[in-house]
Parts: C-alpha cells; sequence; structure tokens
C-alpha cells in the first residue's frame, strides 16, 4: 500500500475508535461500531485482543506515556463531531467530509439516511477506503460518494461538484485531522474555496496549537514534537485560539464556537469514570457560512 507518510496516518484514529468500542458502553467515549471492519487484518486482530481490559487499558497507558491525552482527544473529538452532525437543530442537505481515511461517519449515516455524503482524500485513501468498504459491507451506498482530491494543488469544490456535489446545497463540512498535515498556505486556500458552499453551511474542523508546531510550549509532548516536527515535519501548520475569530473572518467564515480538554473533560470524560485526560494540544472549532 502507500508509502505516503500523511496517507499512512489515516489509520490510527480508527483503529482507536475500535478499540474504544471494546469498552463497556457506559465507559466509551466514542461509539463506532463500524470502526474495527474498516481496519486491515492484523488490526482487526489486534483490536480482537483488546475485549480484554487488562490488555487494553496498557494499549492506552502506553500511548498516553507517548503522547499525553491524545488518546481521549482523538476519541472526544469524534464524539463531538458525531453529536454535532445528529443534532436535530442542524438543518443541512450534504456532509463533505475532509481527509476521510478510515473514517466509517457516512457509513452509520447511510444506516438511517438518504443523506448525501461526500468523502474527499487523497486518491490512495480512497482507493483504500473503497476497499475497505467493500469488504465489510459489499456495496458501497448510493448516498456515500468518494471523491480524490489533493488538498494542496487541487479545488475542492470543483472536484467534489464533478461527483455529483451541489453548490447550492447548505454543507456541514467536516475537517477532522486534516490542518496541521497541510502547508500554512494551504488551509486558508481551502477554507476560502469552501466558503462558496451555501449560506447557513458549517464547517467543523479540528487544530494543533501555533505555539506547539513552534517549539514555545511542548505541553509534556516531547515525543511527539519530536515525532511530528523534528523528524518528520508532518505537522506544519497550526493555529491560534485566541485570534481564531480573525483568521476565520479572512477566509469568510464566522466562529461559533471551540472546544478543547476541559470541555472534554466536563461533558465526555468526567461521566465514565475513567482516569484519562485530553491533550491541551489539539481543539476542535465550529464555524458558519
Amino acid at each position: 500500500m502507500a508509502r505516503n507518510a500523511t496517507a499512512q496516518t489515516a489509520v490510527g484514529p480508527q483503529f482507536l475508535a475500535a478499540v474504544e468500542h471494546n469498552e463497556e458502553p457506559q465507559r466509551r467515549l466514542v461509539d463506532d461500531d463500524l470502526a474495527a471492519s474498516f481496519l486491515p487484518a492484523h488490526l482487526r486482530a489486534l483490536v480482537r485482543a483488546t475485549r480484554s481490559r487488562r490488555l487494553r487499558e496498557a494499549l492506552i497507558s502506553s500511548m498516553d506515556r507517548h503522547a499525553p491525552g491524545t488518546w481521549a482527544s482523538i476519541a472526544c473529538r469524534k464524539r463531538y463531531i458525531d453529536e454535532r452532525i445528529s443534532d436535530p437543530l442542524n438543518e443541512f442537505d450534504a456532509v463533505v467530509v475532509l481527509g476521510a481515511g478510515l473514517d466509517t461517519r457516512a457509513y452509520r449515516i447511510a444506516r438511517h439516511s438518504n443523506l448525501p455524503v461526500f468523502e474527499v482524500d487523497q486518491q490512495v485513501n480512497i482507493d483504500r477506503k473503497a476497499a475497505a468498504v467493500r469488504r465489510a459491507l459489499g456495496d458501497q451506498p448510493p448516498s456515500v460518494r468518494l471523491v480524490a482530491a489533493d488538498f494542496e494543488r487541487d479545488d475542492v469544490m470543483t472536484a467534489l461538484t464533478a461527483h455529483g456535489y451541489r453548490p447550492d446545497a447548505r454543507t456541514f463540512f467536516v475537517c477532522e485531522g486534516v490542518t496541521q498535515y497541510l502547508t500554512p498556505p494551504a488551509v486558508p486556500a481551502l477554507f476560502t474555496a469552501l466558503h462558496r458552499a451555501a449560506p447557513g453551511s458549517t464547517l467543523i474542523f479540528t487544530f494543533v496549537r501555533q505555539d506547539f508546531i513552534d517549539g514555545v510550549n511542548l505541553y509534556g509532548a516531547e515525543s511527539l514534537y519530536r515525532r511530528f516536527r523534528q523528524k518528520s515535519q508532518l505537522w506544519q501548520t497550526g493555529f491560534e485560539p485566541e485570534r481564531l475569530v480573525d483568521t476565520l473572518a479572512e477566509s469568510g467564515w464566522r466562529l461559533i464556537e471551540t472546544a478543547g480538554p476541559s470541555y472534554y473533560r466536563d461533558t465526555y470524560i468526567r461521566g465514565t469514570g475513567r482516569e484519562v485526560a485530553a491533550s491541551p494540544i489539539e481543539w476542535i472549532a465550529v464555524a458558519q457560512r
């Protein structure tokens, strides 16, 4: 499969979601019963092994030693997005998942709705996704369309339109775990392109703090910094939460809400009784067109 380092990061978050599903329902940070079925065979086997609580907790503890709070942050951001998509007060005509990777959100939506969902990613991940869907579900749901695009070079809205997306559709854009992997010019270019969607559209995205990207504050995650900034330079772009209103306004978006570790703690983690904490490095934001 691909040697593209960025493309390879598509697997990790779904593995985490699959392991979380082995928790008892009242202890889960996110609920995704399809996650394991979309994974490669060797990871499906590892997920089965983590039905053992001892092994599961050892795995989570190991990850938190190397990347403090990352496990809870990824799980909670997924739950946060799921809740906002399913909120009956949100009215939209289409969902677009940017950097979809092996995410199962589109296929969970397709179980109970014909709402058009467009999954956008690099060609290698689109090919991987198509194969995973064939293996797990048999057929691609007609309401879900796979769109190959390179966020650094392609106009995403043009690519979407070529696959049946309607420019007048009020759209819920999901950009989860993507912005840090793009170059600094590519992120505002992407957000500006998405602003061509119909009024009433929503953009929800995760971001890494700029002070972490710059190495000014590592928040106790030195190994994470070495991996993503010093050794590989995979993470390239960050945001300053304090300037987010102005930053988004430059691309035409209006900031509605941000959430970080304290929100995840109070809203999701505390009720599970688990002794985990979310990372202060990554946050999530909701903006409207």
